[in-house]
């Protein structure tokens, strides 16, 4: 069993709910941060539901809601899930407003999905600060709130105790991003593999795909590609190799690579060797410049640099920070 390391002790995750409730977004919520999960151990998520508008509540495919509070309760958070809005347009209230300006202020971590943004950004929390939100509503933000620095093309986006994502299955991957922040990537692969999704997507790939499921030949051949490349990337690998792999030219191939991930190869392969580093940072005791060598980086210097860049720390802190310890 996958027990957890670091939790904060009883982390309290609130997500609010009201009158036109966006389903899957709060259901987003409700599976990553409700669901009992024992086989992580005691130290999990606890969450609450607040209510934004009195009484019963009205959802997407005419379900109705009761919760058990209000906004009060968002002065006992620790993280907050606002997950979309009634409309872009809808004014947001000025209670809600000043309950998360509160929160805020308190250091409570604010998280949105898709255009839960409008109401971060009425609540003041966005000013000079970079947001994304669906594609949808890009235009419709940066018109309404100029001091927002809008992100016209990620997933999410982490500013630290403000993270906004884009749309409504974008949801996911911040909520997986957050789990991986508190409690470290082996808990986060964990939930990741319950709800049979990626354990892991940067924040910074593109929403919009042009054709999101390539040809099926051709899909067939890029997940062979994929399995090929987890098992040597430690390899060398360049356009052309990829491409003959696949049975394309190496201009089809760019095409539908990027068709199907939303990435470029190079891109790629830095992200699954970092992961590797990661995997091999957490649970084995080797020296930088192995796991430099086995993740695919040509040098221990070269990994430091990417990590750093990438991850925002460096490789022995991340390993003093997310190590298992030794049974």
């Amino acid at each position: 069993m996958t027990t957890l390391r670091h939790s904060p002790a009883r982390h309290r995750v609130v997500a609010l709910a009201y009158d036109g409730l966006c389903t899957f977004e709060f259901g987003v919520a409700v599976e990553i941060f409700g669901l009992p999960r024992p086989e992580l151990g005691d130290n999990w998520y606890t969450f609450a539901v607040a209510a934004v508008d009195e009484g019963e509540l009205r959802a997407t495919g005419g379900i109705r809601i009761m919760t058990e509070g209000g906004l009060e309760l968002l002065a006992q958070a620790d993280t907050i899930v606002v997950p979309g809005w009634r409309g872009a347009n809808t004014t947001v209230p000025p209670a809600l407003c000043a309950a998360l300006h509160d929160a805020w202020q308190r250091g409570c971590r604010i998280i949105s999905i898709c255009s839960g943004v409008f109401v971060l950004a009425a609540a003041g929390l966005l000013n000079g600060r970079k947001a994304t939100t669906h594609w949808r509503y890009t235009t419709m933000l940066r018109e309404a709130y100029p001091a927002v620095v809008v992100l016209e093309d990620a997933l999410y986006y982490d500013e630290g105790n403000v993270m906004t994502s884009a749309g409504s299955a974008a949801g996911i991957d911040l909520c997986l991003h957050v789990v991986r922040e508190d409690f470290g990537i082996e808990v986060a692969n964990n939930v990741a593999r319950r709800l049979v999704v990626q354990p892991h997507r940067d924040g910074s790939q593109t929403q919009q795909l042009s054709r999101p499921v390539a040809r099926t030949r051709e899909s067939q051949r890029l997940g062979q590609l994929f399995d090929f490349l987890h098992l040597h990337l430690a390899e060398h690998h360049t356009v052309a190799s990829l491409a003959q792999q696949t049975g394309m030219s190496p201009r089809t191939f760019l095409r539908r690579f990027e068709e199907s991930t939303g990435t470029t190869p190079a891109r790629w392969l830095l992200q699954a060797r970092l992961r590797r580093a990661e995997e091999l940072l957490i649970h084995s005791p080797m020296r930088i410049e192995l796991i430099a060598a086995q993740s695919g980086f040509a040098t221990a210097a070269s990994l430091r640099h990417h990590f750093q860049q990438q991850r925002g720390v460096s490789p022995a802190a991340y390993r003093k920070k997310h190590s298992v310890p030794a049974k």
